[in-house]
């Protein structure tokens, strides 16, 4: 029987106990009738099933897995405040209520914790691990190895079997003997090189696998292709490697940032900009001439031209749509000065995020004339044309900014942007956004 068997059901009930028991103690009038309890255990399941937030992945790990439970607590959140619109009222003022789910995710997070705890005590113990050979010898070997040495992991790694002989410790002989020890020695999973193995070597231990409850694993020969990003499909029965996944390739990922940037875009045009549009434009209007909003075409998802708004910092000239923002450039007027430093002239681009063209957190759009320099220049540029464009970005608050002066400062940029987009989770755009706010008070050398 796996081991991991009783894992998810077991991991599913403490959550539910705490749920309810916390409900139950703290507000027994949301929770003391039937289509209250129904409403929230349900509203649980089907959340975790959409998320898969029960996996058995060996090497999953706290961190790994916090995305999925910020995304978890924000969609509970969302059933969870909602309950009251639908359900009857209660007697409970709103600060409590928050008090309650903030505790439910408290409890939430502390059993997370002691649970990855205590699992990784056992596996470091060896009290339960799973006993691995390696059949086939290639460059994956060392990198597979080093995923098993990794005690938190639960492997016990055996040794490997090849047909070259060598002097390691953990060489067992030739593959022809694997088949023998694999039963001698109990051994649970069988990784094969597919690159050492020939077809019918690999159908020989396939079979082997099929008649004896051993798990075979096929290490692909991967001709140096892949990468962090890359994602493995199946269409019908045969395996397409996807080498730039991201996880705003799912839908509900991306319906989560989504409505993450509606929300926030509404505030800040209600909170900010409703009062703030116009003490610009008198300002302006004392400063310079010219328009309030400045607009120009960029590139923005799949390399589709919108137009991006700006509070107008320059003076009108006719290399605004080609030339970037210099040191000491003379196009910049006194006002437009303070907004470029502050940050201040990006923020009509809420506009832009607000009606789908941008999002709040992405790689930064560029003018058309940039796009089309950088493309055939810079390796990867495109790449970043796989997601929205954002008012600020990660290598913007990594400091790669404005003017681009080396090369170095585009290929950085391209660089940050495309681990944003493999990396990506709402935890991570809040980070950006809370160190775009904080860089604000702090002088950077390259908002001018």
């Amino acid at each position: 029987m796996n081991k991991s068997f009783f894992v998810i059901p077991l991991s599913f009930i403490a959550h539910l106990l705490i749920i309810n028991s916390t409900l139950y103690v703290l507000t027994p009038d949301t929770y003391l009738n039937i289509y209250s309890i129904l409403y929230y255990n349900l509203s649980w399941f089907f959340i975790t099933y959409a998320l898969d937030f029960y996996p058995t992945a060996r090497r999953e790990h706290f961190n790994i897995n916090l995305k999925n439970f910020f995304t978890l607590f924000l969609l509970f959140g969302l059933i969870y405040f909602s309950s009251f619109v639908f359900l009857a009222p209660y007697p409970y003022s709103a600060h409590y209520l928050v008090q309650v789910f903030l505790t439910i995710c408290l409890l939430l997070t502390v059993f997370r914790i002691l649970f990855y705890w205590s699992r990784n005590i056992i596996r470091r113990k060896q009290y339960v691990s799973t006993r691995t050979v390696v059949i086939g010898r290639d460059k994956n070997l060392k990198k597979i190895r080093r995923i098993f040495d990794i005690p938190e992991y639960g492997y016990r790694y055996m040794g490997y079997f090849d047909n070259s002989s060598s002097s390691s410790p953990t060489y067992l002989g030739t593959i022809e003997n694997s088949y023998n020890y694999i039963f001698e020695n109990n051994v649970e999973e069988v990784y094969c090189l597919a690159s050492r193995l020939s077809k019918d070597e690999i159908r020989h231990l396939m079979n082997i696998a099929d008649n004896s409850l051993k798990k075979i694993k096929i290490i692909p020969d991967n001709k140096e292709l892949f990468s962090r990003a890359m994602s493995i499909e199946l269409y019908d029965s045969v395996p397409v490697l996807n080498l730039r996944a991201s996880p705003l390739d799912l839908e509900y990922a991306n319906l989560i940032k989504r409505i993450f940037d509606i929300f926030f875009s509404l505030a800040v045009i209600v909170f900010v900009l409703s009062w703030l549009i116009p003490v610009v434009f008198i300002l302006m209007k004392l400063d310079s001439k010219g328009p309030l909003f400045f607009k120009q075409k960029r590139h923005g998802v799949n390399k589709n031209t919108f137009w991006c708004y700006k509070f107008r910092s320059m003076a009108k000239n006719e290399d605004s749509d080609t030339k970037m923002a210099t040191k000491g450039d003379m196009r910049i007027t006194k006002l437009g000065s303070i907004l470029r430093k502050t940050s201040i002239d990006e923020l009509p681009q809420f506009f832009n995020v607000l009606i789908g063209d941008m999002s709040i957190v992405g790689p930064r759009p560029h003018m058309e004339v940039h796009t089309k320099q950088y493309e055939t220049s810079v390796d990867k540029y495109l790449v970043r044309h796989f997601l929205k464009p954002g008012i600020t970005g990660l290598a913007q608050v990594k400091g790669y900014r404005g003017e681009i002066i080396h090369k170095s400062d585009i290929v950085n940029r391209v660089r940050y942007d495309i681990f944003y987009m493999e990396k990506w989770s709402i935890l991570f755009d809040i980070q950006i956004i809370v160190r775009t706010v904080t860089n604000i008070f702090v002088a950077d050398k390259k908002a001018y």
